[in-house]
């Protein structure tokens, strides 16, 4: 497997251009997502700069913008807020630790080859959460917005305290907030093309703010993200303690899985967009170093960002050199032009996230939900609820869990009617004439077990009441011709299905089992009770040599008897 990303030069001024772009979309963005942490305005930095650099190199989709996302933020907030109230010395250093066990477990996903499978969940469960994560991301805001410090408590401290932060609301703040807002919302289209509506409301509600607001002792103060610090990053050395690494390595998985989601999810839109392939798995791997390297840093976790991916691919970028190019820029940015930082208001980024929050709300599915599915719209619900009020782990958990059930109690109730005890000819079943007469001269006392499409385990149920069909006959012929998939409890439920005849004294045939149905038999054991001429590869045979035996074990004496090889 190649190690580096498909890397080449022949469309260099589309990649720069593109790079470029990307950059100054992403730089409001790591501003406020740093600020929104706790971890400051610098981790935003490092953040885009180590994860976009590493995953543009490393990664597995050309044109794909990696960096701090939504999702990404407001569990990383928890997370940091969590890991620093437990230990004041170390909590910091713990917080960046997480970041690396998420980048490690990333890479693990994509060594062993599980980027197929991370996002196969049903969709009322992804939009649940993702909409969940932006009425975190959004609840956040809410205290800078206003003028406020974040109270402590999280989502629930800012609804507890929510009346006393409206009615101490500062004005200023909520001037320049909804300036913001008004610019990213009003922003025309031909505008958005030429430059990115994030940047220009950075500039604009931070220029209002010195020209209009500063300096004015009459004017309520607002809070400023304050000087940063210039030069190379603070490296975190990954620490532990006994009481919480449990805690951090739950945190390192739930935020690896999160960020394999989401980039994933980003990379098929890379994929539609370019006409290209991602690789999943290598995807994965160079997020997780991305990560492993931003946490060391420092910085922020990351992963792809759809936002920033777009702007990448309209600007006519087509390789990671696109990537490699936004994160060098805004490391000159990190190392020369940080201090030019300092006055940029809290509520001009608390706006900006906030927009970010509203449009990570997947108000296309919210909106028509209701008409497509009540129990979708019930897990997605269900799901966006217990993402705000509990836990995202806990959310995700229980909606594939209820979402699997449906789908398992829908699907065995489909093939519940493929399983069919046919005794006579009259049966819904398409049968050759000659089978429809071999019944008729069986007088129901030879029956037909018919099985067709997957057996997974809702349907031993449907396997477990034609017991009663059994009793009644005297030969059964089990088809498993149209069986491609033969589930461990299903393959139970035929074994006592093939018992209780046998204890009966019905003889029984197999027909059509090969391939892996006939390992599966094999393994439970079922064709070691079954004579090897009561084998047979099509269900007329069997109906013959059934019929045959029946005709003979009447004429013979009246009445019918097990095989003399099952005797």
């Amino acid at each position: 497997m190649e190690i580096l990303n498909r890397i080449h030069f022949q469309n260099l001024r589309g990649d720069m251009f593109g790079g470029l772009t990307a950059a100054i979309v992403s730089l409001p963005i790591a501003l406020a997502f740093g600020v929104a942490s706790g971890a400051g305005p610098v981790a935003g930095l490092y953040g885009a700069v180590c994860v976009g650099l590493v995953a543009a190199l490393f990664g597995g989709t050309s044109t794909l913008i990696s960096e701090p996302t939504g999702p990404m933020t407001v569990i990383f907030t928890a997370v940091f807020s969590q890991l620093t109230a437990a230990d004041e010395t170390y909590g910091v250093t713990m917080a960046f630790t997480v970041v690396m066990l998420a980048g490690l477990f990333q890479v693990i996903f994509g060594v062993f080859k599980l980027g197929r499978y991370i996002t196969l969940m049903p969709y009322s469960v992804i939009s649940g959460f993702m909409s969940g994560i932006g009425v975190i991301l959004i609840l956040l805001q809410i205290p800078p917005f206003l003028g406020h410090k974040a109270p402590k408590g999280g989502v629930i401290g800012i609804l507890q305290n929510l009346p006393d932060m409206i009615t101490g609301i500062n004005p200023i703040a909520l001037i320049l907030g909804a300036i913001t807002l008004a610019i990213l919302f009003l922003t025309p289209k031909k505008i958005k093309r030429v430059v990115p509506p994030q940047l220009v409301a950075l500039i604009v509600g931070t220029a209002v703010s010195l020209l209009f607001f500063s300096n004015v002792d009459s004017l309520p103060r607002i809070s400023d993200i304050g000087e940063i610090r210039v030069g190379l990053p603070n490296f975190q050395i990954p620490y532990f303690t006994p009481g919480q690494v449990t805690t951090m390595l739950f945190d390192g998985v739930m935020l690896g899985m999160l960020g394999c989601i989401d980039t994933l999810l980003t990379a098929v839109i890379a994929d539609s967009l370019t006409r290209t392939e991602h690789k999943s798995d290598k995807e994965l791997i160079g997020q997780g170093l991305a990560n492993i390297f931003s946490g060391f840093c420092g910085g922020l976790p990351g992963a792809g960002a759809t936002m920033g991916t777009v702007v990448n691919i309209q600007s006519g970028a087509q390789t990671p050199v696109s990537g490699i190019t936004r994160s060098l820029i805004l490391l000159v940015v990190v190392l020369g032009a940080a201090r030019f930082t300092g006055p940029i208001p809290m509520a001009v980024l608390a706006g900006i996230a906030l927009k970010v929050g509203l449009d990570i709300l997947d108000w296309s599915f919210l909106k028509r939900a209701h008409h497509i599915s009540l129990r979708g719209t019930l897990i997605m619900y269900g799901v966006m609820i217990l993402t705000v009020f509990v836990d995202l782990i806990v959310a995700v958990g229980v909606g594939v869990f209820i979402a699997n059930i449906l789908t398992i109690e829908r699907l065995s109730n489909l093939h519940a009617d493929t399983v069919k005890a046919i005794s006579d000819a009259d049966d819904d079943l398409d049968l050759s004439e000659e089978e429809k007469e071999l019944l008729d001269r069986g007088e129901g006392k030879v029956l037909l077990f018919y099985l067709s499409g997957p057996m997974i385990f809702g349907v031993s149920k449907a396997i477990s009441r034609e017991h009663a069909a059994v009793s009644q006959a005297k030969a059964l012929v089990l088809d498993l011709s149209d069986v491609p998939m033969l589930g461990v409890t299903a393959s139970l439920a035929i074994e006592n299905t093939i018992q209780d005849a046998q204890d009966l004294g019905v003889t029984v045939f197999i027909v059509g089992a090969a391939g892996k149905i006939k390992q599966r038999l094999e393994k439970v054991g079922i064709l070691g009770k079954i004579p090897q001429n009561h084998l047979l590869p099509s269900r007329v045979e069997a109906l013959r040599l059934a019929v045959a035996e029946q005709e003979q074990t009447d004429g013979g004496s009246g009445s019918f008897t097990a095989s003399p090889s099952l005797a």
